[in-house]
């Protein structure tokens, strides 16, 4: 099984050659060049350190299983697009930030978990899951929904008094959603962690015998990487939106996302081609669930620190699309089982919610 395990790696390790961008990245601020040339090269540095994020936190949820491995990798396959966001939050980019909110949402429904279910689907027939795992990730997905589209419904509503309420609003909403985060942990991990275990006794204590300490060092280099080269994207996305033409919106729901998702594509899919559709549900489900009841609420916390607080006001269309693809999520998950076919159909909706927000005036 070990053996087996280093496999994946060797597969996607051509990607680290995008590595060179970082050196390259670092370079190009440093002589104050194009910020164009600076966004492109700073998200190509962050695929493959999110890539190493990935592989790192595969090799740690190796000792855990499905239950502690899928938060381990969707921790920190989150850990990129939360560094993004503060480093956004820091330069009151706040459209960027709620954007890339709504993008890693919908990238990790419709697009990470598309892709997992189609290449797994293409090397076998048919994939089955825990069909009362994946519904309760169906069901805290929908109850995020209603935490970040309530203030835009009462936005409507309340008309030209909304302003007065809404920030205390979103804090409010904010505090609910995390609590309900930590009371999901202990769901999952504690009372009903045997949801969420596919492993075998035997196989996860061949597992327990690896070595953690290379890929905790692998963990924190590629973290400061991250780190370091989300700063020079995001001082360079204002322009670069201008010269392409694109609004913040677009940049931060499919752009940043994108980049940000990195180390959840690699390890979804790839857990997917090996036939553990448990734990690449719970990579890009668990994912989507973090991002709406942790890192939004952390980012409105955090927005406190700065000199403007955050709410949780989103555009119409990024309301729309986080409904549709919850929705959408709870048709896939009710049955227990996949076919490539259905991971066709999300990525079909995620190119289609793509066009709209890079047609978004």
């Amino acid at each position: 099984m070990i053996g087996a395990m280093k496999n994946p790696a060797r597969k996607i390790r051509p990607l680290y050659f995008l590595l060179v961008f970082v050196l390259l990245s670092a370079v190009l601020e440093l002589m104050h060049a194009n910020p164009v040339w600076i966004f492109i090269s700073s998200c190509l540095a962050i695929v493959p350190l999110a890539g190493l994020m990935g592989e790192a936190t595969e090799r740690l949820s190796e000792r855990a299983g499905p239950g502690i491995g899928g938060l381990l990798n969707a921790t920190f396959g989150n850990a990129a697009e939360l560094i993004i966001a503060i480093v956004a939050l820091n330069r009151g980019l706040y459209g960027v930030v709620k954007a890339s909110l709504t993008g890693s949402i919908i990238g990790n429904i419709l697009l990470v978990l598309g892709l997992s279910i189609l290449t797994g689907g293409l090397k076998h027939t048919r994939q089955k899951f825990n069909a009362t795992a994946a519904s309760m990730g169906a069901t805290l997905m929908a109850l995020s929904a209603v935490g970040l589209v309530i203030p835009d419904v009462y936005h409507l509503l309340a008309g030209a008094q909304a302003r007065i309420h809404e920030q205390d609003m979103s804090l409010l909403i904010a505090i609910v959603l995390i609590v309900t985060y930590a009371l999901s942990l202990l769901f999952s991990l504690k009372t009903h962690k045997h949801l969420y275990t596919g492993d075998s006794v035997e196989e996860h204590e061949i597992k327990a015998n690896a070595s953690t300490y290379r890929p905790v060092m692998m963990l924190l280099a590629a973290t400061a990487g991250v780190a370091v080269m989300s700063e020079f994207l995001v001082g360079a996305v204002e322009e670069t939106a201008r010269s392409f033409g694109m609004s913040e919106v677009f940049v931060g729901v499919i752009v940043v996302a994108i980049i940000g998702n990195a180390a959840e594509h690699s390890t979804a899919v790839l857990v997917a081609m090996k036939n553990k559709m448990d734990l690449a549900l719970n990579i890009a489900i668990g994912s989507s669930i973090q991002v709406a009841l942790f890192v939004a609420p952390l980012l409105v916390f955090l927005s406190y620190a700065f000199a403007k607080p955050m709410d949780l006001l989103f555009t119409n269309l990024e309301v729309i699309a986080i409904g549709i693809s919850v929705w959408i999520l709870s048709l896939v998950s009710n049955d227990g089982e996949t076919n490539w076919m259905e991971g066709v159909q999300l990525l079909a909706v995620y190119f289609i919610l793509a066009v709209a927000f890079y047609f978004l005036p």
